[in-house]
């Protein structure tokens, strides 16, 4: 039983004054109240013996009630779920005084005991089962949850539960063997590797158990997956005792044995690693596991994790949410700190973005670093983030295993059955410092005097068990003994023989392809029959009988249809044309981003909506009948960090999805820098991760202003290294239709960074013939020789729609003697190509133009390959903005540009 909300949210003393009004006329209270009253009275003359009830009693009653809700509400603050110190007051008004209650009503018998199960207990046996309830070692909010089924189940099961869970003792002697295995593990390699970073899990240990509870839960429920991210702290752990990597292979690391004969690029840390498993769970049930690898920027991972398992979910499992199980692990002052949390939360229920619901566990060390967390958050907790998407809230003492595992089990259950996130904030401590050489006691003396004190997870759960006579001292003993031998075993065979390195095994898929950076960027044919081209653009300027667009969409694919017959390919159309013919040779597209779905300017219209009920049609999943690969396209919410990172993850799952990230304007891409930096440059070096990316960066100026112009092509180019990323700046629909499909067609996968263009979507040159899909593939510089080549004097080197300035300047000067040579890749560089450009022109000087400011653009890039300065450079001034906020100055400074490269 609950109380209406506008009940359950009110103080004592002000229902004690409504009632009082009611009482002396029912009509000067709210007509809401009034019914409640009368309500009220009705409920207690039934279970009583006479027809009335005195006014005083169905006060106390009130108030009663109001005390039941106060805790359901706000017990948690009063839950003893630090295991180190006491908790701060956080004025929880939960007194018998602050409810107009006292002690002499503790013997008295209420009916609004039934409210939790107990209808005719006497106060005191009320507040006991509350105490017990929500005081314990295990708190809860829900109350703001605004579905009424979901905070009910909630509810139920809350108040419902055995207070000492009643686990089985296998089911506890399973508990001390993970906290065996994780207490010991963290000694022992802290025995043995004195002074190595290893960021332990001491203080935290149940954390193990948490995990391995979420997935015996996961097996028991018919999942099939379970996708782990989390930082570096107690990812040894982790990766020992819940997804079996082995110790061997662990110790080998710390040994330093890894062979350098194995190509692996630069590598990374052992505290950053990915690995994938299959392990059977209690239920008998095959689970595949994955721990995502990740760097040092917390909270980073969690995008990528959620895109994983939502491919995971498309690919594999029929989009079913059911059968991949997404698991974050949160530091509490990064959880609270860093703004991608909030991006994914708000994700959680978008229709692009949803995996069925995420697990999120807070590993609470009330520290961060150095910074205490009265420094680190303004919220009571930081699990408080969870709540703006109403996900319940359990918080639990880090000490209590049985606790921790029960507040795994509910998470998991209400996952499965409202497909929505869950937090649970798991209070503990860090053993050490920040790394296990740091000094904790600079910052946080009295703290960590308290922390050496305490027994660890482990010692807790095993005095537990035996004072309950559950388990003897002497098994509890026995198990200890006989990990610490395992471990010890196992480090023996470590030193006595190195051991080569050996990739876990990625998807299946992914063995088809080439690995590595030895240079291998062939030209490949992506040429498409013109039966395949006849049927994509049939099905582009269709649309069934049901939806009705507006005149502009049936212009608009009127002109689609006659721009093809025309032999006059515009932008949007050369892309369109490319994801449906990758989609007619059985690769999917799937593309995200801010208004991606019409496109920011208006060139895309993938959908066509219906003019009355906004009903959708993705038109290119009609091409044919039974047609092998689908697009699907989402307006993403205005996030770039969280929407990037999401995208990247669902990449990792299958080498047969082209998936692109568009952002709005190029440079609003660098709120996702940490993505870009740690992830899609530097994944294939660090952990063997391919991917095929693309993102399209809008970029060029046109006087829109520094916001809006420059897409810092530099920054791109300085992170381009050993063949890890395409990075392109092309003019032509034709080509930029054949740099789509080469990245499905390749035998690798490459990220892919596109610089599109803004002006050229309209322009009247920036058009191809349907021939150019027919043949060829794609160019990565275009050049047309110049018919006497000694008589050439200038050659103008460029990328991007400047081409079509400098090409109608020239041809409206008739400047015969000038070249102009576009470089479309600019990395990696068509070095080749352009050694024959130098060599063909004996006579001319040759020229770098660029719109970008000196100090920005390909300039700086282009260095690297022309170390004798053989080009010289034609752009803007070096500037600490990318633009000028002036049209006027805009295209004063573009006229500069576009003069000077014809002036010889």
């Amino acid at each position: 039983m609950s109380l209406p909300s506008y009940v359950a949210n009110a103080e004592g003393q002000y229902i004690d004054s409504l009632y009082q009004a009611y009482i002396s006329n029912p009509e000067s209270v709210d007509d809401s109240w009034a019914r409640f009253f009368e309500g009220f009275e009705f409920a207690l003359s039934q279970n009583g013996t006479s027809k009335s009830v005195a006014p005083d009693m169905v006060l106390k009653e009130l108030r009663v009630y109001s005390l039941i809700e106060g805790y359901r509400k706000r017990g948690h603050l009063l839950s003893t779920t630090n295991p180190i110190r006491k908790r701060r007051d956080r004025h929880a008004k939960l007194e018998l005084a602050d409810k107009n209650l006292s002690e002499d009503d503790l013997n008295t018998p209420f009916t609004a005991g039934k409210a939790i199960d107990m209808e005719g207990a006497t106060l005191a046996q009320i507040v006991d089962r509350l105490q017990k309830l929500y005081v314990g070692n295990m708190g809860i909010e829900y109350k703001h949850i605004r579905e009424a089924d979901e905070m009910e189940w909630v509810r139920q099961k809350f108040e419902s539960r055995d207070v000492e869970y009643g686990f089985s003792i296998d089911k506890k002697k399973r508990i001390l063997d993970k906290l065996n295995q994780a207490v010991v593990f963290e000694k022992f390699l802290g025995t043995k590797y004195v002074g190595q970073k290893r960021f332990s899990l001491e203080g935290g240990e149940n954390t193990i158990t948490a995990l391995d509870a979420a997935i015996a839960m996961a097996g028991e429920m018919g999942m099939h997956e379970a996708v782990i991210g989390m930082a570096h702290r107690g990812r040894l752990n982790v990766l020992a005792n819940i997804l079996g990597k082995t110790y061997e292979y662990i110790f080998g690391e710390f040994e330093g044995n890894i062979s350098i004969e194995t190509p692996m690029g630069d590598g990374d840390v052992k505290y950053h690693l990915g690995f994938n498993s299959i392990i059977k769970t209690p239920s008998g049930n095959e689970l595949n596991l994955h721990l995502t690898p990740n760097p040092s920027h917390l909270e980073a991972v969690n995008p990528v994790v959620l895109g994983y398992c939502r491919a995971k979910q498309d690919a594999l499992h029929d989009s079913n949410p059911d059968k991949v199980l997404p698991i974050l692990l949160h530091g509490d002052s990064a959880v609270a700190g860093q703004g991608v949390v909030y991006e994914i939360v708000q994700m959680s229920q978008l229709s692009g973005y949803k995996t069925g619901g995420t697990i999120h566990f807070i590993t609470n060390n009330q520290v961060g670093f150095t910074t205490n967390f009265e420094d680190a958050r303004s919220s009571t907790y930081s699990s408080s983030i969870g709540k703006i998407v109403n996900a319940p809230v359990l918080h639990v003492n880090g000490d209590d295993a049985e606790a921790v595992v029960y507040a795994m089990e509910f998470a998991v259950e209400y996952r499965q059955k409202f497909h929505k996130d869950v937090w649970i904030d798991m209070v503990c401590y860090r053993r050490h410092g920040h790394n296990e050489s740091d000094e904790p006691r600079f910052t946080q003396p009295s703290f960590y005097a308290l922390i050496a004190k305490h027994p660890d997870p482990r010692e807790v759960y095993s005095n537990f068990l035996i004072s309950r006579g559950q388990i003897e001292a002497k098994l509890a003993k026995e198990m200890e003994d006989a990990f610490k031998q395992l471990l010890q075993d196992r480090l023996n065979d470590v030193k006595q023989k190195s051991i080569p390195y050996t990739p876990q095994p990625l998807e299946k898929e992914w063995y088809k392809l080439m690995q590595g950076n030895d240079g291998r960027m062939n030209k490949v044919d992506t040429a498409v029959s013109r039966e395949n081209l006849d049927k994509v653009i049939k099905a582009l300027v269709k649309y069934p009988k049901e939806i009705d667009p507006i005149s502009k969409v049936k212009k608009l694919l009127k002109d689609r249809k006659e721009r093809y017959e025309n032999d006059n390919l515009d932008w949007g159309l050369g892309e369109m044309l490319a994801y449906g013919t990758l989609l007619l040779d059985g690769f999917n597209v799937r593309i995200s981003g801010q208004d991606v779905v019409r496109g920011t300017f208006s060139h895309r219209h993938a959908c066509l909506f219906d003019q009355k009920t906004e009903k959708p049609y993705n038109s290119l999943n009609f091409i044919e009948d039974n047609q092998p690969g689908a697009l699907k396209i989402y307006n993403s919410h205005l996030s770039e960090f969280g929407v990037l990172g999401f995208e990247y993850g669902y990449s990792m799952v299958s080498p047969f999805n082209l998936v692109i990230w568009e952002a709005q304007f190029g440079d609003f891409a660098n709120g996702a820098q940490v993505m870009i930096d740690q992830f899609i440059t530097s994944a294939e070096s660090k952990w063997q991760r391919m991917s095929c990316l693309v993102m399209l960066l809008p970029h060029g100026y046109e006087g829109e202003g520094p916001e809006h112009s420059n897409a810092r092509p530099e920054r791109y180019l300085q992170l381009a290294a050993e063949n890890n990323i395409i990075v392109a700046n092309v003019t032509s629909p034709g080509n930029y239709f054949h740099l789509l499909r080469r990245q499905m067609i390749w035998n690798f996968r490459k990220p892919l960074v596109v610089f599109t263009p803004k002006s050229l979507l309209r322009h009247p040159r920036a058009v191809s013939a349907v021939s150019e899909l027919e043949s060829g593939h794609f160019q990565e510089l275009i050049h047309q020789p110049a018919k006497k080549a000694d008589a050439v004097k200038r050659v103008l080197f460029c990328s991007g729609k400047i081409y079509y300035e400098l090409l109608e300047k020239k041809e409206n000067d008739k400047r015969d003697d000038v070249v102009i040579v576009r470089i479309e890749q600019l990395y990696p560089y068509p070095e080749e190509e352009v050694e024959e450009v130098f060599d063909m022109y004996k006579n001319a000087d040759f020229m770098w133009v660029q719109e970008e400011p000196k100090n920005m653009g390909a300039w700086t890039f282009l260095l690297r390959y022309d170390v004798n300065l053989r080009m010289k450079l034609i752009s803007r001034k070096a500037s600490a903005s990318p633009a000028t906020g002036f049209k006027k100055i805009h295209f004063k400074e573009q006229a500069e540009i576009i003069n000077k490269a014809f002036e010889i």
